[in-house]
Parts: C-alpha cells; sequence; structure tokens
C-alpha cells in the first residue's frame, strides 16, 4: 500500500486562531474526518494556546517523515527554529520571522515532496509588513518562493472554492476605481488559461467549462453601461475559445449564481474581489476554501482572517480550515492519480 505524504500546515500569525483552529482540526481527526498534516510552529505556543483556550490536544515534536503515522495520536508539530510570543489578539512584528519561517518550509516540503500539499492559515499582513516584509500577501509570497526554486516565472491565480461554487476574480486587491484601468484581455486570457489547466489536472475535469461574467451591470447593456465588456472581456473570451477553451459571456453578473446558473459551468471568472468573494461566501461562509492556482505546488486556506478579537478564547471554529485541508488531500490525489496515468 501507498504511503502517503501529510500536509504540511503553516501556523499564520500565532496572535490568531491558527494556533487553536489547527488543534481543534486535529481533535475532529477521528473517524478519518480530517486527513494527516502536521503543524509547523513554536510548540511552546501550541501548548499555551491550548491551555488558553480550554483544549485538550497531545503534541509530539516531529519531523515531516514521521507525522503521518503520529497523526492518529497526537498532534505532530514541526518546531521552528525561533519562538513565539504568545500575545492572542495583539499581534507582534516580534513573531514575523517565525511566520514567514513556517511558509518556507511547507513549500519546501512541498516541493521535495515530503508534504503532499500546503496549507495556510491567515496571516496579518501589517504586521509583517512592520517587520520589512515586502510582498502584497500570501499568494505573491508563494510564487516568489516558487520562482527561486525552479527559475520561471509564475502566475498565481486565487480561486475560491465551495460545496456548490467556484469563483475566480481577475482583479484582487485593489480600489474598484482602479478596476477598469487595469482590467486587460491578457489579463483575462492569462487567467483563464491557469483555471482551465488546474480544473483539468488538479481538480479531474475533463473539459472545464468557464462562465466569465461582465464588468458593468447586465455586462455593460451592449454598450449603453460601459464598454469594457465589448472591447476588453468579449475579445478575452474569443481567445480562450479559439485555444479549445470552453468559455461563455460576459454574462451579466446578477443572473449567474443562482442554482441553473451554476450548473451550466465548473468555475466563475469574475471581473473584481467582491463580484466573486460576495456570491462564494454568502453560500459557503464556513466552508469556502482558498485555492491558488498556477503554481507548481498545491496550496489552499481557510477562507477568513487571523480574527485576532477572538483569538484565545475557544470561539473560533475550524470548519474551514478542515474543508481546506480536506480540498489540498483531495486535489494532490488527483493530481498524483493524472501523473500515473
Amino acid at each position: 500500500m501507498r504511503i502517503q505524504a501529510p500536509l504540511a500546515l503553516s501556523v499564520g500569525d500565532p496572535s490568531g486562531i491558527g494556533p487553536e483552529i489547527a488543534i481543534m482540526a486535529w481533535e475532529r481527526r477521528i473517524p478519518s474526518a480530517v486527513p494527516p498534516f502536521y503543524l509547523l510552529a513554536d510548540p511552546a505556543l501550541v501548548h499555551a494556546r491550548a491551555r488558553r483556550a480550554g483544549l485538550s490536544v497531545f503534541i509530539t515534536e516531529t519531523s515531516p517523515k514521521e507525522a503521518g503515522p503520529i497523526f492518529e495520536h497526537s498532534l505532530p508539530v514541526v518546531p521552528l527554529a525561533g519562538q513565539f510570543a504568545d500575545t492572542p489578539g495583539m499581534p507582534d512584528p516580534s513573531n514575523a520571522q517565525g511566520i514567514i519561517e513556517a511558509i518556507d518550509r511547507a513549500v519546501e516540503d512541498s516541493l521535495s515532496g515530503r508534504a503532499a500539499a500546503v496549507v495556510t492559515c491567515p496571516i496579518a499582513k501589517k504586521t509583517l509588513y512592520d517587520a520589512g516584509f515586502g510582498f502584497p500577501g500570501h499568494t505573491e509570497y508563494l510564487a516568489h518562493l516558487a520562482e527561486r526554486r525552479s527559475g520561471r516565472s509564475m502566475f498565481p491565480v486565487m480561486m475560491l472554492a465551495g460545496p456548490d461554487l467556484r469563483t475566480i476574480p481577475v482583479t484582487i486587491h485593489m480600489a474598484l476605481a482602479e478596476v477598469p484601468k487595469r482590467l486587460s484581455t491578457e489579463l483575462i486570457v492569462r487567467t483563464g488559461r491557469i483555471a482551465a489547466t488546474d480544473l483539468h489536472i488538479r481538480f479531474g475535469i475533463d473539459r472545464p467549462r468557464l462562465a466569465v461574467a461582465g464588468l458593468n451591470p447586465h455586462a455593460g447593456e451592449g454598450g449603453s453601461m460601459g464598454t469594457e465588456d465589448e472591447q476588453i472581456v468579449a475579445p478575452a473570451i474569443e481567445l480562450l475559445r479559439r485555444e479549445g477553451i470552453d468559455a461563455l459571456g460576459p454574462l451579466p453578473a446578477d443572473t449567474m449564481f443562482h442554482p441553473r446558473a451554476r450548473a451550466g459551468y465548473d468555475a466563475a471568472l469574475c471581473m473584481y474581489h467582491d463580484q466573486a468573494l460576495i456570491p462564494a461566501k454568502t453560500l459557503a461562509f464556513d466552508a469556502a476554501v482558498n485555492v491558488t492556482l498556477g503554481l507548481p505546488f498545491i496550496r489552499t486556506s481557510p477562507d477568513h482572517g487571523t480574527a485576532f478579537p477572538i483569538a484565545g478564547k475557544g470561539l473560533a471554529l475550524p470548519d474551514s480550515l478542515i474543508a481546506a485541508l480536506k480540498l489540498a488531500r483531495s486535489l494532490a490525489d488527483k493530481s498524483s492519480e493524472k501523473e500515473r496515468a
């Protein structure tokens, strides 16, 4: 029987809920509800957070190689080089080095085959910025690590994946006024290519169907409500179709997300952040997963933030993290099947 590599879980910002939702996910491991993972963290902090949050956990310090067999009886923790300040609810820039180390090691373990995939607990960007972190966020840093390792350029794509809907924002963290300036036919095409490729290889969909939202109300209403849909979005869809990608649109976003519409596509390509995230979170707030496409390793994350106000109080829910762990395992298994085929 082939032994599966466990998932690598980076602790995220230790002042947030990352440590406790990791513990809670491990508590729900039986019967086979959560795939085996190991936590990259400071073991002393994990112990301290369990006490603060009133959680019961057995912890074993280990290596990625030994983590799988340990998981059933004890939470495997792969120690970091430094220690964390245990300040729930109060982000501390002194923790930045350990936060980044956990991400670095999770990615390296995945690329080296010691881990099947990377799962990341939430980080707080300001904490990292205050310590000199030079990347906009998690996704860009993950792409940097992959580029450094492979020597080739990466184009990471963000997907929100829930039980009933997958959405992909073409533009992400920018002011709404900037979206028409930054949106381009090339950007839509590049995003659609990566989405179609990863839906095929990692999600196991033979011929992925992409529904492409218009930017303006009613997809521009023939140009009467803006020309971007005719001049930018429609040409991108035509180019995707010429490449053999099943792309439909531009579609009015207000009629794309009801059940009958969702039955007609595998993922929705949306033009801006909220156009993608509002329907995804409305349908599956506790079960949606952030997936990064376009990288040489699998990365998922819970679709929520650090939740500083409730950190250390035992109030956090691990549902989205568990969904992220399950999806990471599923994507890793499907990718392996494709490689063996």
